[in-house]
C-alpha cells in the first residue's frame, strides 16, 4: 500500500492507493493504516486534485477506482452510503433499510465508522433519525462542515433529505 500525504482545506489528509485502486483516507486524527509506505502515484496524484476540487466545490461527484476492505455487510452499506447524492442526506435506519436490513441501523452506524475511504463514500451524508449528525470519524464538527458545504452549493433545488432505493 502506497500513502501520500497532503495538506488540504480540512488538515492534512492521507490517500492510500493498494493494488490500483484507493483503499484508504486518514484524517489528521488517524493513524497510518499497517504496512503503508510513503510515496506517490498518478492515481494519488488524481484522487487528491478530486478531493481540491471536491472541497471547493468545483465536482460534486468522484471519478476514481475505490476498494474499501471490509465485510461483505459493510461493502453493501458502503454502496447505498455512495449512492447518497451530493447535498441530500439519509439516516442510518434509510440505509438499514435499503440494504433489507431496516432492525440494523446500529450495525450500519458500525459500517460507516469503519469506512476506510470517508469522504469517497460520502458517509458524512448519513445523519441520526432526527437529521442531525452524529458520530464520525473526522468529527462532527468536520461532519456539519462537510454537510453545509454541500447544501451551500447544491442551489434552491436542495431536498431535505434522500432516501436510498433497495
Amino acid at each position: 500500500m502506497i500513502i501520500l500525504f497532503q495538506q488540504s482545506e480540512i488538515g492534512r489528509i492521507g490517500i492510500a492507493e493498494k493494488d490500483g485502486s484507493i483503499a484508504n483516507l486518514c484524517f489528521p486524527c488517524d493513524a497510518v493504516p499497517a504496512g503503508a509506505e510513503c510515496g506517490d502515484t498518478e492515481l494519488l496524484r488524481e484522487a487528491f486534485g478530486q478531493l481540491h476540487a471536491y472541497l471547493q466545490g468545483d465536482i460534486r461527484v468522484f471519478d476514481l477506482p475505490l476498494d474499501p476492505a471490509g465485510t461483505p455487510f459493510m461493502r453493501k452499506v458502503w454502496r447505498h452510503v455512495a449512492a447518497v447524492p451530493y447535498g441530500c442526506t439519509a439516516s442510518y435506519r434509510d440505509i438499514a433499510m435499503a440494504a433489507c436490513r431496516p432492525k440494523a441501523w446500529r450495525a450500519v452506524g458500525m459500517a460507516n465508522r469503519r469506512n476506510p475511504i470517508p469522504l469517497f463514500i460520502p458517509c458524512h451524508r448519513i445523519v441520526g433519525s432526527d437529521g442531525k449528525p452524529t458520530g464520525y470519524r473526522g468529527g462532527i464538527m468536520l461532519k456539519q462542515a462537510l454537510i453545509d458545504l454541500e447544501r451551500c452549493r447544491y442551489g434552491p433545488e436542495f431536498p431535505d433529505s434522500f432516501l436510498p432505493i433497495p
